[in-house]
């Protein structure tokens, strides 16, 4: 028998795509310091997370364009990063990338002025870059808010048939003539849920969404959503997740080329009887002191679903991601932060 034929076949990498934006940010107060500081912020905090905690048979795939002005810093912080995939490129844009001035209230809460011009993407842009990614599952985290509109997602929904995660983030949120980012109620609430197989909100988000969470667990749940979960800061993180729903194997067979245009394959309203839904309490930073909350809950959520990816239990994989977001309120920044999020000594 020869060597080839004693050998075991390769396992094929699996891919997951990442949409979401490329911001640099510029702090005041998160260090009570009178000197602001400037560093990488947006889907940064996602791709950490997402590199730290992803199963070793996965690669991530950024479907993200970003600004002229900073492309060649954001493919140096991917380089940076051990799980992307070898043929992954952003996609440089003549306009000046996204900035986020942030100015912390409190802890949990702050304002956000927003510059920059990267457009979203359109269906016409975005299906061959989708094509040719070759993804099995798609992580969207709306950082500008803008980065996909409603008749582009629903377009996703249709000729993707992989798991789709989607942290809403500032897609409740407006952008006033100053850059102020004020919040805004959602409209087309129940056809935005029917795109999306997890979905994650905090409580403000929630709250733009429905009067209370079991009203939003009522809409995402009949319109197609598996889990629903709710962010609570330090307290943890709840979810509502739909009958037999326990982990990411038990999503419902996609019933055709229009299946997100279509009703719920759970059946409607009536379902939400049977609805599970329990916290799990968040576990105390260790760190003195009010720490950096900044991408606690893109942490999370990118930790949350490469959990699900690997194949963990949905209360295990929130428990993870609450382990995650508190060892991020321990560093600051995203440089280094996948290597802070394994526990290893960062070079940088």
């Amino acid at each position: 028998m020869s060597a080839a034929d004693d050998a075991s076949p390769a396992v094929r990498t699996r891919r997951l795509g990442v949409i979401g934006s490329f911001v640099w940010d510029v702090l005041h107060g998160r260090d009570r310091r009178s000197v602001p500081i400037e560093e990488w912020g947006g889907i940064t905090y996602s791709l950490s997370a997402l590199d730290a905690a992803l199963p070793d048979d996965w690669d991530i795939v950024p479907l993200a364009m970003v600004g002229n002005d900073l492309l060649d810093r954001a493919q140096l912080f991917c380089r940076g990063l051990r799980r992307m995939a070898p043929d992954a490129a952003l996609i440089g844009v003549p306009y000046p990338n996204n900035r986020v001035e942030l100015r912390y209230l409190d802890d949990e809460r702050r304002s956000e002025h927003l510059t920059g011009g990267v457009p979203g993407w359109t269906w016409l842009g975005l299906k061959p870059v989708l094509d040719a990614s070759r993804l099995d599952a798609l992580y969207i985290n709306l950082l500008s808010g803008w980065e996909l509109d409603l008749e582009t997602m629903q377009l996703i929904r249709a000729h993707f048939a992989g798991p789709i995660y989607c942290d809403l983030h500032m897609l409740v949120m407006a952008v006033q003539a100053d850059g102020l980012r004020t919040p805004r109620p959602l409209p087309n609430v129940a056809a935005w849920c029917a795109c999306f197989d997890v979905l994650q909100v905090n409580e403000d988000e929630m709250h733009l969404m429905a009067p209370d969470s079991m009203a939003l667990a009522a809409t995402a749940i009949a319109a197609g959503v598996s889990v629903l979960c709710v962010t609570l800061g330090k307290r943890g993180a709840a979810y509502f997740a739909a009958p037999g729903f326990e982990r990411l194997t038990d999503l419902p067979p996609r019933r055709g080329h229009n299946a997100a245009l279509s009703t719920s394959p759970r059946g409607g309203a009536g379902a939400l009887g049977a609805v599970r839904t329990a916290l799990v309490p968040g576990v105390p930073p260790r760190v003195d002191g009010p720490g950096d909350p900044t991408g606690c809950g893109d942490v999370w959520g990118a930790t949350h679903f490469s959990r699900l990816l690997a194949g963990d239990m949905l209360t295990e994989a929130m428990g993870t991601a609450n382990r995650a977001a508190s060892r991020n309120v321990e560093h600051r920044g995203a440089t280094g932060l996948a290597h802070h999020l394994r526990g290893e000594l960062s070079t940088t």
